[in-house]
């Protein structure tokens, strides 16, 4: 697999763990603490964001994303981890060994 190959392999990894919140995906504090409403748009602008730009995705893993929702500046994050959740993954181009994990925080916690 060429390093583009490689990359492109991540990034559409990172689109699916994107696409769906679930198990996969960490609310902090100051998320949690969101209103209903803004809570239900901040999952929404994660799952359709699409603004990536060679400021918030130099590597092309589209693996972080920054958006606004009711005045309420957001990251979120994808992170590489081994199937125990112990260590960074070996590869996470393979989802045989990788378990994705997307954290969504307001900007001031990061």
């Amino acid at each position: 697999m060429t390093e583009d190959d490689h990359t492109a392999a991540i990034a559409a990894l990172n689109d699916a763990c994107r696409a769906e919140p679930g198990a996969s995906w960490v609310l902090t504090v100051g998320v949690h603490t969101l209103p209903e409403a803004k809570l239900a748009q901040a999952l929404e602008a994660v799952t359709a964001f699409s603004d990536f730009s060679e400021g918030n995705n130099p590597h092309g893993e589209r693996d972080f994303g920054a958006f606004e929702v009711g005045g309420a500046r957001l990251f979120w994050k994808i992170d590489y981890y081994d199937l125990d959740l112990c260590m960074a993954s070996p590869d996470p181009a393979d989802p045989a060994v990788t378990k994705r994990v997307l954290t969504l925080m307001l900007a001031h916690e990061y």
